[in-house]
């Protein structure tokens, strides 16, 4: 469960990161980067997509300045995964409200 979310910092389960992060169903990886800083490649999220969840949310960043190029869409969504990609403050309410009911991934840009 995401506690909260502020402009380069989340916190999850009551524990703070201040780094990019997905967050899977047992675990969360921190650190996250991506091979172009604001655009999300499938190299990115191929260890999300292989976990198979029903929905990968993706937060675009603060303002929602990260970009899902089609190719990538494409990748998730032939892959059997609904992709629902907002500015990260509304990606961490959409994730708490489906992560009750269904198996969902967040991969969350904290900045931009």
């Amino acid at each position: 469960m995401i506690d909260s979310y502020d402009f380069g910092r989340i916190v999850i389960n009551g524990r703070t990161y201040t780094s990019d992060v997905i967050i899977f169903p047992n675990r969360v990886k921190d650190g996250w980067w991506r091979k172009e800083g604001h655009k999300l490649h499938v190299d990115d999220i191929e260890e999300a997509v292989r976990e198979k969840p029903d929905v990968l949310v993706v937060g675009s960043g603060y303002s929602g300045l990260m970009t899902i190029p089609r190719e990538t869409a494409d990748y998730i969504r032939s892959s059997g995964i609904e992709l629902i990609a907002e500015n990260t403050r509304k990606a961490t309410e959409i994730y708490n409200k489906l992560s009750r009911s269904r198996r969902v991934i967040a991969a969350l840009h904290l900045t931009c």
